[in-house]
C-alpha cells in the first residue's frame, strides 16, 4: 500500500496480503471530502450470507419452567423489554400464587390432626375431611401447577431435578391423603402437601425477585439497533421508512452520529466509521464511495448515502447471531447444584420408595407399606432444598448488584470458580476504546509543553476521534488554546493553520516523505512498531516533534492480569485489531497469549481450542464480533458499556465496564458454592437419616418418623439453611 495516500492520523504498518474473506480496497483520497482527516485503507470484511435465526439459549426447560435457572437466555430478537416484561409477570405469578397458597394454607394447619396434638388443642368442624381436601387440592392444582408443568420438561429433556422431586413428594402426597379422606384408614398428608408447596413457591419467589434488579438494568444498559432508515427516493428527497421495507438496491441516507442500519455500498459522500464493535478494530474507518458499510456501525461526522446490498440474513449482524445460535446449542446444558441434589434425591426417593413399599407389603400390610412409601417420597423432598439454596441465590445477587455484576445465567456463573483461562478483547474491554497521547518527542531545543501546545490549537478545531485524543491531552495538561486563523484540511496529508502568524502543519509520515522534510525514522519505526499511530508537528516548515497517539490501556487491566496470574488463571487477549496493536497491548499487560486480527467466527473457534482439556474458559468482551465468543466460552462477561448483542448473549454482566470486576466473579462465584454447598448439607444431609428411618428399619424397635417428626425436623433445617444464606460475604 502507498504510504503517500496516507492520512497524517494513519496507523503505520507494513504491507500485508489481504485475509481470506477480506476485500482490499484503496482509500483513495477524494478532493471534495468534506472530513478534517483521511484514513489508511482498512480492509471491508464480506461475509457469506446465513438464515438469521432466532437462538435458543440453554435452557433448563420451556420457558413456563418456573425454575429460575429454566431462563438462562432469552431468544435473539425478543429484546432486553419482552425479556423483562416476561420476568415480571413470573414474578407476579408466583407472588400470587404463593399468597393464595398462604389463605389456603391457614385453614389446613388448623385443621391438621398433627397441629391439633403439638399445640394441644381440638377442633370439631363440620365435614372437615371434605374441607380439607377440597383446599388441598385448590393448593394442589393451583399452587403446584408450575412445578408440575416444570416436572414435565425435566422429564421430556431426560434431565430430573428439583421440578421432578417437588412433583414427586406432591403427587404422592396429594393422591395417598385423598384416598385415606374416603377410601383407606391412615394419616394423611395434606399439611406436608400444602407446606412444601407454599415453601417452594416462596423460593422460586425470592430467587426470582433477586434477579428483577438485573432485568431493569438491563433494559438501561442495551442500546436497540435502529429500527428505521432514510430512505432516498427516485427525486433525491428522504422518506422515513421501517427496515423491514428496505431491499437491496435501495438507496438510503446516514447522518452524522448515526447507525449505519443495513449493510450497502457507499455511492457518495466520506466519512469515518467506527466500526470497533463489530470488527475490533480500534481505528475508525475513513469510508468514501464505493466501499462498503457495515449495519451496526456509527458514522462518523460526514454524511454517507448508500446502496442496500444485504437484508435480513444475509447482514453482517445476521450471519454474527448464526454464529452464536451453533455456540448456544453446543454449549452443554448444565444444572445448578440444586438440581444436582434434587436428581439423587429424586432416584434415591424413587429406590427407597419402592423397597419401602414392596418390604411391608409382605412384612405387614397394604395399608402401612402405602403410608411408609409415601413417608419416604414426601421426607425425600426438603423444604430447605427450596428455600435455602434460592435464598443463597438471592443474597448473591444483592451482593453482584452492590459490586456492579447483573448475574444472567446462575448456572455458569457458579462455575467461574473453576477457570483456568480467561480470555479478553482488547477494544474498549483492556483498553478505553478512545485515542489518547502515549508519546510527546519534541525536537532538539523545544519544550514539550510547546510541542503539545502548537498541535492541541490545531486539532481543537477537527473533530476526528484521533484529534480529540490530542485534544484531550491538552485539557488534561492544562495548556493554553492559541488562537487559530486560516485553518486548512489537506486531505490525505493533514492539517494547516496560523498561529500568532506562523504557518504551523500537523502532517501524516506519507506527506512528510512527500514534501521531503527529514525526521528520525528510528525513533518513528519504534512507535509504530508499537502499533501506535504518529504525527508531525510543524513550524514555518520546521519540524518542531513526533506525537504518538494509541487507544489507551486501563489503569484497571494492569491490576486484574496481575491478579488472575497469582490465582494460577491464564490472561489472554482476542482482538480484530492488527497485530502490532495487539502484541504491543500485551506485551505492556504481561499476557500469555494474543491472538490479532480475528474475525468474529474465528474468535469462537480459538475459544473453542482454548477449552481443550477440559479447561474452563470466560470471555470478556463488549462488540458484535465477540458476540459467538461471549456464546461458545464456558463463562461469557460482557462489558456493560458495550453492544446489546454481546450482553444479552453473556452470562454475566460488568455494569460499571470495569475488567477488574472479573476478580470479585469468581471471588463470589467461589462464596456462593462455599454457601450453596454448606445448605446442601443442612437440607439434604438429615435425609440420609431420615429416609431409613422413614422407610421403617427400626420399626421392631419402635423407632418410626411420623409425617408430624418430619415436618418439624424439616423446619428445623429450613431455618438454619436461611440464617446461613443470610451470612453470605465477599471482601
Amino acid at each position: 500500500m502507498d504510504e503517500h495516500n496516507h492520512s497524517h492520523h494513519m496507523k503505520p504498518t507494513t504491507p500485508t496480503e489481504p485475509k481470506p474473506g477480506h476485500i482490499q480496497t484503496e482509500n483513495a483520497a477524494s478532493p471534495d471530502s468534506a472530513m478534517d482527516h483521511s484514513h489508511m485503507d482498512h480492509s471491508s470484511h464480506q461475509h457469506q450470507g446465513t438464515e438469521h435465526s432466532q437462538h435458543g439459549g440453554h435452557s433448563h426447560g420451556e420457558h413456563e419452567s418456573p425454575h429460575p435457572e429454566g431462563h438462562n437466555h432469552e431468544q435473539m430478537g425478543h429484546g432486553s423489554e419482552g425479556h423483562a416484561v416476561h420476568h415480571e409477570h413470573m414474578v407476579a405469578d408466583f407472588k400470587k400464587r404463593f399468597w393464595i397458597t398462604l389463605a389456603l394454607t391457614i385453614p389446613i394447619t388448623l385443621l391438621s390432626p398433627m397441629i391439633m396434638m403439638l399445640f394441644g388443642y381440638h377442633l370439631a368442624v363440620p365435614g372437615e375431611n371434605i374441607i380439607v381436601f377440597v383446599l388441598s387440592s385448590i393448593v394442589f392444582f393451583y399452587g403446584g401447577k408450575p412445578f408440575l408443568k416444570g416436572a414435565r420438561d425435566e422429564w421430556k429433556a431426560k434431565m430430573p431435578g428439583m421440578m421432578m422431586l417437588i412433583s414427586l413428594a406432591i403427587i404422592s402426597a396429594y393422591i395417598y391423603s385423598s384416598f385415606t379422606a374416603f377410601f383407606i384408614v391412615g394419616s394423611d398428608f395434606f399439611f406436608e402437601l400444602a407446606t412444601l408447596i407454599l415453601i417452594m413457591l416462596l423460593g422460586h419467589w425470592i430467587e426470582m425477585k433477586s434477579q428483577m434488579g438485573a432485568s431493569k438494568a438491563l433494559e438501561e444498559l442495551i442500546k436497540l439497533m435502529p429500527k428505521e432508515a432514510h430512505k432516498l427516493d427516485a427525486t433525491g428527497n428522504t422518506v422515513e421508512v421501517s427496515i423491514e421495507d428496505l431491499v437491496p438496491g435501495d438507496r438510503i441516507l446516514v447522518k452524522s452520529g448515526e447507525k449505519i442500519p443495513l449493510d450497502g455500498r457507499i455511492f457518495e459522500g466520506t466519512s469515518t466509521v467506527d466500526e470497533s464493535m463489530l470488527t475490533g478494530e480500534s481505528v475508525p474507518v475513513e469510508k468514501q464511495p464505493g466501499m462498503q458499510a457495515i449495519g451496526g456501525s456509527i458514522n462518523g461526522s460526514g454524511v454517507l448515502k448508500l446502496s442496500v446490498e444485504k437484508i435480513g440474513g444475509e447482514t453482517y449482524l445476521a450471519q454474527v447471531t448464526q454464529l452464536v445460535q451453533d455456540a448456544q446449542q453446543q454449549k452443554s446444558k448444565t444444572q445448578s447444584l440444586a438440581d444436582k441434589a434434587a436428581k439423587w434425591l429424586f432416584y434415591i426417593a424413587v429406590v427407597a420408595g419402592i423397597l419401602t413399599f414392596v418390604y411391608w407389603s409382605f412384612a405387614a400390610d397394604l395399608p402401612f407399606a402405602l403410608e411408609r412409601m409415601v413417608t419416604v417420597l414426601v421426607i425425600a423432598c426438603p423444604h430447605a432444598l427450596g428455600l435455602a439454596v434460592p435464598l443463597v441465590n438471592a443474597v448473591s445477587t444483592s451482593i453482584a448488584a452492590r459490586k456492579g455484576l447483573l448475574i444472567r445465567n446462575r448456572n455458569q456463573f457458579e462455575d467461574a470458580r473453576k477457570l483456568n483461562r480467561i480470555v479478553f478483547d482488547k477494544t474498549g474491554t483492556l483498553t478505553e476504546g478512545n485515542f489518547g497521547v502515549t508519546d510527546l518527542l519534541p525536537a532538539d531545543g523545544v519544550a514539550e509543553r510547546d510541542l503539545l501546545t502548537l498541535a492541541y490549537s490545531v486539532e481543537s478545531q477537527s473533530e476526528h476521534p484521533i484529534a480529540r485524543g490530542i485534544v484531550r491531552k491538552g485539557q488534561v495538561e492544562n495548556v493554553s488554546l492559541l488562537e487559530v486563523k486560516g485553518y486548512q484540511n489537506f486531505t490525505g496529508q493533514g492539517l494547516q493553520a496560523l498561529i500568532r502568524g506562523e504557518c504551523i502543519t500537523v502532517l501524516s509520515p506519507g506527506a512528510m516523505e512527500e514534501r521531503g522534510i527529514a525526521y528520525d525514522h528510528a525513533k518513528f519505526e519504534a512507535l509504530a512498531q508499537q502499533g501506535k499511530t504518529v504525527v508531525f508537528v510543524l513550524k514555518e516548515d520546521v519540524l518542531q516533534g513526533m506525537i504518538a497517539i494509541a487507544d489507551i490501556i486501563r489503569d484497571s487491566a494492569y491490576a486484574v492480569v496481575a491478579a488472575l496470574k497469582e490465582q494460577g488463571i491464564e490472561s489472554i487477549m482476542m482482538t480484530g485489531d492488527n497485530s502490532r496493536v495487539a502484541n504491543y497491548v500485551g506485551e505492556k499487560l504481561g499476557l500469555a497469549e494474543v491472538f490479532a486480527e480475528v474475525l468474529p467466527d474465528e474468535k469462537s473457534r480459538h475459544v473453542k481450542e482454548l477449552k481443550a482439556g477440559n479447561k474452563k474458559v470466560a470471555m470478556v468482551g463488549d462488540g458484535i464480533n465477540d458476540a459467538p465468543a461471549l456464546a461458545e466460552a464456558d463463562l461469557g462477561i460482557a462489558i456493560g458499556a458495550g453492544t446489546d448483542v454481546a450482553i444479552e448473549i453473556a452470562d454475566v454482566i460488568l455494569v460499571n465496564s470495569n475488567p477488574e470486576d472479573v476478580l470479585n466473579i469468581i471471588k463470589l462465584s467461589k462464596a456462593t458454592y462455599r454457601k450453596t454447598v454448606e445448605n446442601l448439607i443442612w437440607a439434604v444431609g438429615y435425609n440420609v437419616i431420615a429416609i431409613p428411618l422413614a422407610a421403617g428399619i427400626f420399626a421392631n424397635q419402635g423407632i418410626v418418623i411420623t409425617p408430624a417428626i418430619g415436618a418439624a425436623v424439616m423446619s428445623v433445617s429450613t431455618i438454619i439453611t436461611a440464617i446461613n444464606a443470610r451470612l453470605l460475604k465477599i471482601d
